[in-house]
């Protein structure tokens, strides 16, 4: 069995995890790579990757994310249509993605070694723009952005469904979300939470000038056109964590992409589940 191990940054309190995690893998006689760059914060020495490149080369049967949900969007970006499923070990705050909690681990790779755990394919957007941008990496798993960049001023950013004229947003920005997204930014900015399957885009305002403007869900066979104005010559826009500057002469269409991200959950690890205990659904903690 081949492993893969992506990390971003290496912190003292993780230590009997990341242990726990290396002797599991080590008992059951796994051939294990860690992200290079997470490597040498650590005082072992490891067989290492360190792009898509080398990850296609070692061909692991899965990758072991250690972090949070930015470390598994992160990971997405190196392994992008390789197909590698992902187990997302938590060790960050929330985790809707990297929901394998840091005192699982064990059970965690017994469940993969005994086929007890399920797929869930995560549906990704791509975005193209008349002046290119983003390279190789241009799809995200979480979200696209527009957003003002130099000036306290709104922007006014221009949208089209299928080629027909959507709405003119004057706002902060804009986000389009995946399923996955629909938790993160866009759930902050007054965005609907999705079901990971639904097969729908969320279209959400950040601080619309019109009251009357509310976030919108669209099939996500849906080709969505932008174009921006503002009193600023650039804009800012991003995929997931990735950003990349943008003018008026930018025009970007973001719409389904064909490659997908796949998540290895415990049989136990159900949606609905999750957003209760994230976001403290239920708990009444008034006399608390």
């Amino acid at each position: 069995m081949k492993v893969c191990i992506y990390g971003w940054k290496y912190k003292k309190e993780h230590e009997s995890y990341i242990s726990t995690l290396f002797k599991k893998l080590d008992d059951i006689g796994a051939n294990y790579f860690l992200y290079e760059d997470y490597a040498a914060q650590l005082d072992k020495k490891f067989s290492t990757f360190s792009s898509y490149e080398s990850l296609k080369d070692i061909a692991p049967d899965f990758m072991i994310t250690v972090g949070g949900d930015g470390t598994i969007l992160n990971a997405a970006t190196i392994i992008r249509d390789l197909g590698i499923p992902i187990m997302g070990i938590n060790l960050g705050r929330l985790g809707f993605l990297a929901n394998t909690e840091k005192n699982k681990i064990e059970i965690a790779i017994d469940a993969w070694i005994n086929n007890q755990y399920v797929y869930e394919e995560r549906s990704m957007l791509e975005v193209e723009s008349s002046i290119p941008i983003f390279g190789k990496t241009n799809f995200a798993l979480n979200d696209f952005t527009i957003s003002k960049r130099d000036t306290s001023s709104m922007i006014k950013i221009h949208s089209y469904i299928n080629d027909e004229f959507l709405n003119s947003y004057w706002a902060d920005g804009l986000i389009v979300a995946t399923p996955t997204g629909s938790t993160g930014y866009s759930l902050s900015c007054g965005g609907p939470i999705i079901f990971p399957l639904s097969g729908n885009f969320a279209i959400t305002p950040v601080a619309p000038h019109n009251l009357n403007v509310r976030p919108i869900v669209i099939p996500d066979n849906s080709v969505i056109k932008f174009n921006i104005e503002g009193r600023a010559e650039q804009f800012l826009c991003t995929l997931d964590s990735r950003y990349e500057t943008i003018t008026a002469d930018h025009v970007l269409t973001v719409q389904k992409s064909k490659i997908t991200t796949k998540l290895i959950l415990l049989k136990d690890v159900e949606f609905m589940k999750t957003i209760r205990e994230k976001l403290s659904w239920g708990f009444d903690t008034r006399n608390q």
